[in-house]
């Protein structure tokens, strides 16, 4: 009786929290999980973890309700990002294993926080049983974070094949290569919109002499800053780019609704130095902002159900030690 009651407090503090989701449930309990996508049939969810017996994030998938967890990718080096294919057969996902069997060091935090932005990493596509099928990506320098539109068959990727981080898009078998930003600076962790005609990321175009300075020392050293990310839009072969915030915070993961209008992100904008991330909705054209969670943790990465019905994301809701990610799932309300 007494679980029931504190689950039934937690349940009705989220609801309070987050008026347009409703039935939380938490699919993983303890480590780092993160980057939770669904499956085209909405019956299972591809994520990324670290957790016991993992050293570096791998890629998982489980079933929608949090069942069957099991890893997929080669557990040697790092990965991330994982997404499925149309077929719901396959998964595309960025590793480093090729360049060595350990997990890759750390950024150097005595610069910052900073993100590392491995020249090992390339993508791969693989069963989502964890046969590896092919290496997608073999230009020198980072290539990681893939995501798929179902409708088209792309890819849209961040690399650094340029010589700067720009976004990408090839075919689901690697062909076709195309780049779709040239702003100097990081553009990244793009979505597209469901029909695959508009993209949504995250970027930082340093102007400043001094910021586009520290933006190429650091990637120099195969490093980014993260604290000062835009969201932007533009058509998916990248004509018609739009800046849409300019917190000058750390805003990411953002991602259309399921009918295109509304675009929901994560953002620190009420603490721009800080790692308390809420969940931020706003109107296609970035008017209409509107705070969507008030957690006071991290919460990220969300995800639309394939019928519009649930949403994904990850967070450190009542986490039971410092950096524990979970990944939720709970029923989309708005309408």
């Amino acid at each position: 009786m007494r679980c029931s009651i504190v689950i039934f407090l937690a349940a009705l503090s989220f609801a309070q929290d987050s008026p347009k989701l409703a039935n939380l449930r938490q699919l993983t309990h303890g480590g780092q999980n993160a980057e939770a996508y669904w499956s085209p049939d909405g019956k299972r969810l591809v994520f990324q973890s670290t957790r016991e017996g993992v050293a570096c994030d791998q890629i998982f998938v489980m079933n929608a309700d949090g069942g069957n967890q099991k890893m997929v990718s080669t557990g040697k080096g790092r990965t991330t990002c994982g997404y499925f294919l149309a077929d719901n057969k396959h998964i595309v996902y960025a590793s480093t294993h090729e360049a060595g069997d350990a997990c890759p060091p750390p950024a150097d935090r005595s610069k910052g926080y900073v993100w590392a932005v491995y020249p090992s990493y390339d993508i791969f596509l693989a069963t989502d049983q964890g046969v590896m099928v092919k290496k997608l990506t073999n230009a020198p320098g980072y290539d990681a974070e893939a995501t798929v539109n179902w409708k088209t068959g792309k890819i849209v990727y961040t690399s650094l094949a340029s010589g700067d981080l720009d976004m990408w898009t090839m075919n689901s078998d690697g062909t076709g290569k195309r780049q779709i930003t040239k702003a100097e600076g990081y553009d990244g962790g793009a979505f597209f919109s469901r029909d695959g005609k508009r993209l949504v990321w995250r970027a930082n175009h340093p102007t400043a002499p001094e910021a586009l300075k520290r933006y190429k020392d650091l990637l120099a050293e195969n490093l980014t800053t993260p604290m000062k990310m835009e969201i932007f839009v533009a058509d998916a072969d990248g004509k018609n780019e739009r800046q849409l915030t300019n917190f000058n915070c750390a805003s990411f993961a953002p991602t259309f609704t399921p009918d295109g209008k509304k675009i929901l992100f994560a953002s620190n904008k009420h603490e721009c130095d800080g790692r308390k991330f809420e969940l931020f909705l706003m109107n296609a054209d970035g008017s209409g902002l509107e705070q969507f969670t008030h957690f006071g943790g991290f919460t990220s990465f969300p995800e639309f159900s394939p019928d519009g019905k649930r949403l994904v994301f990850s967070s450190d809701y009542q986490a039971k030690s410092r950096y524990e990610f979970n990944i939720f799932v709970a029923d989309w309300t708005a309408r």
